[in-house]
This record gives C-alpha cells, structure tokens and sequence, in this order.
C-alpha cells in the first residue's frame, strides 16, 4: 500500500482522499534543517506515537507507543550520534518535544525520511501529526484527529508514503 500527497492540501490513501497541510515553504528533494519544507520521495513508516493520557491507544496494525514527558525527536545539527532519533529531553542537544502542551502530538507517525544513513542537517522529525486549522507546517503533514484515527487503520507494516 502506498499513501500518496499529490500536492499541499491533499493525501490519498486507497479509495480515501483527506484534507491535509504540508511544510509553509513547500516540498524539495533536498530539504535541509529548518527550511521549512516537506521533503519529496517515497518513505517507509514508523510505529504511531500516542499521548495516553488525553487519548485512547489507537486501533492500528502498526506498533502503538505512549508518549512519555521525557520523549523528544533531535533536530540538533551538533549530535551526529542522536540526530533524527527519538531521545530522552535530559540531553544537552536540542529537539523537537513530543510531550507538548497543544494537541498536535496527541498522535503522531514518523516518515522514515533522513532515517537510515543519516545525514546530518538534512531534516530531522518529519511526522504525520494532527492539525485543526490546515495552517502550513514546518515540514511535516497534518491531519485532522478523525482523518488520521481513519488512515492508521488502514496501513500495514509495509506501507509506504509517496510525496509528490
């Protein structure tokens, strides 16, 4: 199965076509830290991320892990050990927090992009998370709660995401 953005407000998944938002700044195939812009190719997913205590575990066949207050992603260009990894907010490194105070990590799912190789400045924390306003992301995808509750049950361990 492979999801698809065919352009900044809309991802298709099978015979579904969701309303969704994508990076203030556009799509490139060569996105760097902090431009601000969705990154072009076709990715593999992570396992779905979860604030357990404002929402259920979700119904998904892909591995579902709470969220925890110390849980950050690393963004930090100096950290070529933990960069574009999940890490603990006790480090000296900068990251992006998971635990936020918003709603837009209640759930979230990570693009495999900058995942494996990684490469230092090349982007970092690329998620499908969840959007009430449509407004542009920092290069992330956006989603409304119901349409993302909708699109995890229906991936698979396998399935892919084609941006443009």
């Amino acid at each position: 199965m492979i999801i698809k953005i065919k352009n900044k407000d809309t991802l298709i998944c099978d015979e579904f076509i969701f309303k969704c938002c994508v990076g203030k700044n556009g799509f490139i195939k060569k996105k760097t830290e902090g431009d601000k812009k969705t990154p072009i190719g076709i990715f593999s997913l992570s396992n779905i991320y979860y604030r357990s205590d404002k929402k259920d575990k979700p119904i998904t066949k892909l591995k579902s892990i709470k969220i925890r207050k110390n849980m950050g992603w690393c963004n930090d260009v100096t950290s070529k050990k933990k960069y574009n990894k999940l890490t603990n907010t006790n480090t000296k490194f900068r990251y992006e927090k998971l635990f936020r105070e918003d709603y837009k990590y209640d759930y979230i799912l990570p693009i495999k992009y900058n995942w494996d190789n990684i490469k230092v400045g090349n982007g970092s924390a690329i998620f499908i998370h969840l959007t009430k306003n449509y407004q542009p992301t920092a290069g992330c995808i956006g989603l409304s709660e119901k349409d993302f509750l909708i699109l995890i049950k229906l991936l698979k361990k396998n399935t892919k995401i084609k941006i443009l």
